[in-house]
């Protein structure tokens, strides 16, 4: 038993330093090379926070460019993805009537160049970018809504397009929240 036992404790000690001490140092250094730091990052419009540029916030009003669908609605205390496949009957449904409900508000978008983020959620559900493109089709009903010549608002999203730092690492994006802040001050909406 003395053979098993010490073997056994000096593993355990270990895994417990490696887990515990090890692991969490990396992920914290890691962490610091980030924008923020680790935190969020705050997103700031006329002397106040609205938001938090790493964190999907609902935008679905047709004057505004719409996110992509949260599975968790956007509470950002938790995230989570569908768990259901792309074969689901479910699934089919909502995407389906995710599109309709797309095409609806964007009728000049051929059904097969709807933007798959447009009707699937990510895999956090707090995804805060859409593509380019899924920015872009949705151009034409925000610049019609805004009373903007389409040119205009196809360059504003142009601009807000974050390219990735090295080709390799990720596609590019637009952050949806600092598109809409800088969307609302080029063309302020009337209440």
């Amino acid at each position: 038993m003395k053979n098993n036992l010490l073997p056994a404790f000096r593993l355990s000690l270990v895994m417990l330093v490696l887990c515990c001490v090890v692991y969490p140092a990396m992920v914290w250094g890691a962490a610091q090379l980030s924008p923020g730091k680790g935190e969020g990052v705050q997103v700031s419009h006329k002397g106040r926070v609205v938001g938090f540029a790493n964190v999907g916030q609902k935008f679905d009003r047709p004057e505004y460019f719409n996110t992509r669908p949260s599975a968790v609605d956007y509470n950002a205390s938790g995230s989570a993805g569908s768990n259901k496949g792309p074969s689901n009957p479910d699934y089919l449904k909502e995407v389906q009537t995710r599109a309709g409900a797309f095409l609806q508000q964007n009728p000049t978008v051929p059904r097969n160049q709807v933007p798959a983020e447009m009707v699937t959620a990510s895999g956090s559900g707090l995804d805060p970018h859409l593509s380019p493109a899924g920015a872009y089709a949705q151009v034409e009903r925000v610049a019609r809504l805004r009373n903007l010549p389409v040119e205009r608002v196809r360059e504003l999203v142009k601009s807000h397009i974050d390219e990735p730092i090295i080709v390799f690492f990720g596609p590019a994006a637009v952050n949806v929240l600092r598109l809409n802040l800088a969307l609302d001050e080029l063309a302020p909406i009337r209440r």
